[in-house]
């Protein structure tokens, strides 16, 4: 009787955990759509990042990106993350649920699952970072078009290649098999943390390798759109793919190819 009150107990966490998840992966794309759809409506933002979009045209002048800039950027790159990545991270915050609960059910202190997914979603945000200082290094560049588009086929496909190429590195194959194989990495790393410091550093541990593995792919928004919202759920059903499915190094390597075979086309197209 105990055992079947504990098990029920435990499922009933792991329910409130993946809705919990579901529902921050869903507030993150429901920002999305509405930045899009803000973007694309007839009267785009007049102050995108460095832009000045008064003139209404590809030829807009650029300015200097001012903190605001930078800090909408940020919150930008930083909720895509989050909608993005939580889903790929879900299967090993719903096992840190699990343990939780069974240690607490053995009356063993053990910290919340929150600290563990607020690490992993740390890393993330400093890939954010990252992203929105190359975001402003790109438009100051005259790179990106006001929509956050690659402007000319020469710099898409160099993106596309260097990602593809990236896709073959065996330091992706080492981050990768770290996110395809939860438990492992829990064995390599010492197991779950009991208190909130160790789970969140071993949150940030698992999100930095995740970071390692996905980060070239990432890079296609500035290919594709960062505003995309078609290109920013492929890339995310991709990244979800890449973790999941029990290829090996067969998936990402096949992706690596086809983005090496796309940036070599668009490449061509300039004459190159």
């Amino acid at each position: 009787m105990a055992v079947a009150v504990l098990e029920h107990v435990l499922k009933r966490d792991r329910i409130v955990v993946a809705a919990s998840l579901l529902a921050l992966t869903a507030l993150a794309w429901a920002y999305l759509f509405w930045l899009n759809a803000f973007m694309s409506g007839p009267a785009p933002m007049p102050s995108m990042p460095g832009m000045d979009m008064g003139t209404m045209s590809m030829a807009a002048t650029l300015r200097p990106w001012t903190p605001a800039d930078m800090a909408f950027t940020f919150a930008m790159w930083a909720v895509m993350m989050v909608g993005m990545m939580t889903p790929s991270a879900a299967p090993m915050i719903l096992i840190y649920a699990r343990v939780a609960r069974q240690a607490r059910g053995e009356g063993k202190i053990f910290a919340a699952s929150g600290w563990f997914a607020g690490g992993y979603l740390l890393a993330w945000m400093g890939f954010a970072v990252l992203a929105t200082l190359a975001q402003a290094a790109l438009v100051q560049a005259a790179l990106l078009t006001p929509m956050l588009a690659a402007a000319n086929n020469i710099f898409a496909g160099l993106v596309l290649i260097a990602a593809g190429l990236y896709q073959w590195t065996p330091f992706k194959d080492s981050c990768l098999s770290q996110c395809q194989a939860p438990l492992a990495f829990l064995q390599r790393h010492g197991g779950f943390k009991r208190n909130a410091k160790g789970s969140l550093l071993l949150g940030l541990r698992h999100g930095a390798y995740c970071v390692g593995c996905c980060w070239a792919l990432m890079t296609l928004l500035f290919a594709g759109g960062v505003m995309n919202i078609v290109w920013i759920a492929a890339l995310s059903i991709l990244v979800l793919l890449e973790k999941i499915v029990p290829a090996g190094r067969l998936l990402p390597r096949a992706v690596g190819l086809v983005l090496l075979a796309a940036g070599s086309i668009f490449l061509y197209r300039t004459g190159m």
